[in-house]
């Protein structure tokens, strides 16, 4: 995994867990690596990986068997995506809509449709 020094590791390693959900690579209620072995698979400390499962946990798209391992929430596509939503719409859409007006763009481009 390539990591991006200007965001911190578990955040990235938060971010690719949830597009391997997004996609369906990570299946409702399937098991995922043990923090050592994902830990081993990326190339970072354990206790990032901790990190990572640890915000996971707490936005309720993991959730651990104690002396089993952590699995992926039923729920957790829909989580994603409702918590992606929100970002968009709050953070980046309105940096997009500006920029466009900056540079002349016209909205009504979006709906149409590549040649």
């Amino acid at each position: 995994m390539e990591f991006n020094e200007n965001k911190p590791i578990y955040l990235q390693i938060f971010d690719a867990i949830c597009e391997r959900i997004l996609s369906g690579d990570l299946k409702p209620e399937a098991r995922i690596p043990s923090v050592r072995e994902y830990g081993a698979d990326v190339g970072v400390n354990p206790n990032t990986v901790m990190r990572t499962y640890e915000k996971l946990t707490a936005d309720g798209i993991i959730f651990n068997k104690r002396g089993i391992g952590y699995f992926v929430s039923a729920d957790a596509k829909e989580r994603i995506q409702d918590a992606q939503r929100k970002i968009f719409l709050e953070e980046e859409l309105p940096l997009i809509l500006r920029k466009m007006e900056l540079l002349g763009i016209d909205p009504a481009v979006l709906n149409q449709k590549k040649s």
